[in-house]
């Protein structure tokens, strides 16, 4: 479980076991989206929904 904060894509990949190029790339098609967009183009993200989200794609791909 986390806290609640928002984190970088790094964090967030370091958090799910992924590469932070990973994480873009499913940003990228339309997989996942950030909670938040910062004014620089950076995302943030909520990791108990991204966890959620990838769980929920896994188990439609069985």
């Amino acid at each position: 479980m986390t806290d609640g904060r928002l984190v970088t894509t790094a964090e967030l990949a370091r958090a799910l076991g992924l590469s932070a190029r990973t994480i873009q790339r499913y940003r990228q098609t339309g997989l996942l989206e950030p909670e938040l967009v910062s004014a620089g183009g950076h995302a943030r993200w909520d990791i108990d929904k991204v966890r959620s989200r990838l769980r929920s794609l896994a188990e439609r791909a069985e």
